[in-house]
């Protein structure tokens, strides 16, 4: 088998120069026009069958093997963020109020490295290889559904039907050189939620006059956070979050509405269900006694991560192959970040592994999503390396 991590370095000015690119040109969920343009070029340029407009602006590139076998999805999401950046970089965004804030540059410019290194090993491989260059990751970007579920909706996982799949992030919680790959769940399942309350308005001086709808938010605020507390096992991880509310417009009258907005988390099947429960009942319950009316609207905008095993154990055992003398945690490592992957891996199995590119000598480990995010390029080596070897392994076996 060929030196996949010797390939990776040696292709490294070429990944770096995609990466870079990308990042001065970001573009939103479903806007990514110039990006996927080039990924399609490159793709292309590899004498790769490609497809365009999948998902909107998603790209897909097929690599058949030279014998029979299944067909397995590497994907690599490609949007960024409505993020203003601050990191002084030479090749920081040019797109105003837009930034790769979560490494996405990142992920497309290994995609394509590791596409440019399949196609040269395709006689070797029993089977095939879809490449999955996914837009709208981090939301929905103002369609009813994101970039995995809109992929999915025109068929690619069919045709061939995918069996396997592999993902990675660029992970900026580790440093260069640190490895995650293990069974069982990963990232959580995250919905969104809007709560509507509507009382009766009037005078600030007049309370006893009116219902309040902003006193009945602040006890559901308070109450909501008995949910996990007291309804959920202490060693079963869920999240309720409420992150913005919104009522009122001036200091003298009290509002006729409040509207609640936020997130839950959940990783289980069984414990979501219980959250989604009393989460409601809590709602209406303290809407009801407070002679407020509440509108809720829950909509789940990805289900959990969940890697399985048996495809897991062999990205395992091509990572320690590869890298020797590097941390390779197989324990379980679990976020309660929201990846909408989930979606295909409830359809075709797959393992989702992340690559440590904290380097905090250089700066460069702020969080994802923060205005200063920027990772050790070095991760993008490790990122190739890994991603080509795990697939070539699992089309060997």
């Amino acid at each position: 088998m060929p030196n996949f991590l010797k390939q990776a370095q040696d292709l490294f000015p070429y990944t770096q120069a995609m990466r870079r690119d990308f990042h001065m040109h970001p573009e939103l969920g479903f806007n990514e026009i110039r990006t996927g343009g080039i990924v399609a070029k490159e793709l292309e340029s590899l004498g790769l069958e490609v497809t365009k407009g999948v998902g909107k602006t998603g790209v897909v590139g097929f690599l058949e093997g030279a014998k029979p076998g299944p067909t397995i999805l590497l994907r690599f999401d490609m949007d960024a963020l409505p993020i203003t950046e601050d990191t002084g970089a030479e090749y920081s965004s040019t797109n105003a109020g837009v930034m790769h804030a979560c490494g996405h540059d990142g992920h497309t410019a290994i995609g394509l490295t590791v596409a440019k290194i399949l196609n040269e090993y395709k006689d070797n491989l029993a089977g095939n290889i879809k490449f999955c260059f996914q837009p709208s990751e981090e939301g929905t970007n103002g369609e009813e559904i994101g970039g995995a579920l809109m992929m999915m909706r025109d068929g690619v996982l069919e045709n061939p039907k995918v069996e396997k799949t592999l993902s990675l992030h660029l992970w900026n919680e580790k440093p260069l050189g640190w490895f995650h790959v293990g069974a069982g769940p990963v990232f959580a399942g995250a919905e969104l939620f809007i709560v509507k309350l509507t009382g009766k308005g009037g005078h600030g001086a007049l309370p006893e006059t009116t219902v309040d709808p902003v006193v009945c938010a602040a006890q559901i605020v308070t109450a909501l956070q008995t949910v996990v507390s007291r309804n959920i096992p202490a060693l079963k991880p869920a999240v309720i979050s409420v992150t913005s509310i919104h009522a009122g417009t001036a200091f003298n009258v009290i509002p006729q509405t409040a509207e609640l907005n936020g997130t839950i988390r959940t990783f289980e099947p069984e414990i979501r269900k219980t959250v989604l429960e009393r989460f409601e009942q809590i709602i209406r319950h303290t809407a009801q006694a407070m002679n407020c009316e509440a509108e809720i609207t829950i909509k789940q905008v990805t289900a959990p991560v969940i890697n399985e095993a048996e495809i897991s154990a062999s990205v395992l055992q091509t990572a320690r192959k590869l890298f020797p003398a590097n941390q390779i945690d197989s324990d379980p490592y679990l976020t309660m970040g929201a990846e909408d992957m989930g979606y295909m891996q409830e359809k075709a199995d797959g393992c989702y592994f992340c690559i440590g590119s904290a380097n905090a000598e250089k700066n460069l480990n702020y969080n994802h999503h923060h205005p200063k995010f920027d990772f050790d390029e070095g991760a993008l080596v490790n990122g190739v390396a890994l991603m080509a070897s795990a697939a070539a392994d699992l089309l060997r076996k």
